[in-house]
């Protein structure tokens, strides 16, 4: 006799096929079929249970990845802020490119974003604060000209300044240097999360070191899920150049270090503070 297997049996239908199938064979062989069939719907809804709880956790395949996405916006300020605070590496939007960011006095979260990035540990990281105010905390600025600094920044600039012995930064961030590179991006999310977070946000580029700098999420797409979140803020439209890195440790001298973005803006300020270039090579 020809028999058609059922392609879907419900959990009553098929226990109601089991008993029956077993009222044919001996009593040895129907124990030996129960056991194996309830072994056998065992492993397929602990199998489908595991599925489920992994789509529902958001730890399966590409939903995980997408889980990581944000909108840049100050409704996520505060996972954000909270994911510094536990040592956690963010990317986030500034006003030039998208960065790496974590809590700057965190040792861990410093070295995990040179792991990311594959970056030399003798390569410095920029730190990024909310406010121009905030910079005299990690760094020396009296012997800058009045006002200097509110006229450069926010903005896309990087202030190279000497740390100084009263500056609250880890000792561990860019050792052997007495020098630090600052930002006050004019990004009102970034400054959000620095402010927050009550300390100094080490920032750097989101790329691979030695690759090109990112204007979206998905130019670093394949490093996504080294951070706890990527903040999608748009394509940004100031392409790939970067901040315009100035050295403005020395009294009434200023060096640029890096052309970036703005460096016409940048030296037409300074030169209006009486500033003059330091010719000497670095």
């Amino acid at each position: 006799m020809k028999v058609i297997a059922p392609t879907r049996i419900c959990q009553s239908q098929g226990l109601s096929l089991l008993f029956t199938s077993l009222s044919f064979t001996t009593p040895q062989v129907q124990k030996l079929q129960f056991l194996n069939t309830l072994r056998s719907r065992r492993e397929f809804f602990a199998k489908t249970m595991t599925w489920s709880l992994e789509k529902c956790d958001g730890h399966s395949g590409e939903d995980a990845e997408m889980g990581l996405l944000r909108p840049a916006t100050e409704d996520y300020a505060g996972e954000a802020i909270e994911a510094v605070r536990a040592g956690k590496v963010i990317a986030v939007p500034t006003d030039t490119l998208y960065g790496f960011a974590c809590d700057a006095c965190s040792v861990e979260a410093v070295r995990r974003i040179y792991e990311i990035k594959g970056r030399k540990y003798t390569s410095p990281l920029a730190i990024c604060v909310g406010d121009v105010s905030d910079i005299q905390r990690f760094a020396v600025t009296d012997h800058l000209p009045h006002g200097l600094l509110d006229v450069l920044l926010p903005g896309p600039v990087t202030v190279v300044l000497r740390r100084g012995e009263l500056s609250i930064l880890e000792k561990s961030l860019n050792p052997g240097l007495d020098s630090i590179g600052v930002r006050v991006p004019d990004c009102n999310f970034i400054r959000v999360i620095a402010r927050g977070s009550g300390s100094a946000l080490a920032l750097t580029s989101a790329n691979l070191s030695g690759q090109p700098s990112s204007v979206d999420i998905r130019d670093f797409e394949n490093l996504w899920h080294h951070c706890a979140y990527v903040y999608d803020g748009g394509v940004l439209p100031s392409g790939r150049a970067g901040s315009t890195v100035v050295d403005l440790s020395m009294l009434g001298k200023y060096k640029i270090l890096r052309p970036g973005s703005a460096k016409e803006e940048t030296v037409a300020i300074l030169e209006k503070h009486a500033l003059v270039e330091d010719g000497n090579v670095s």
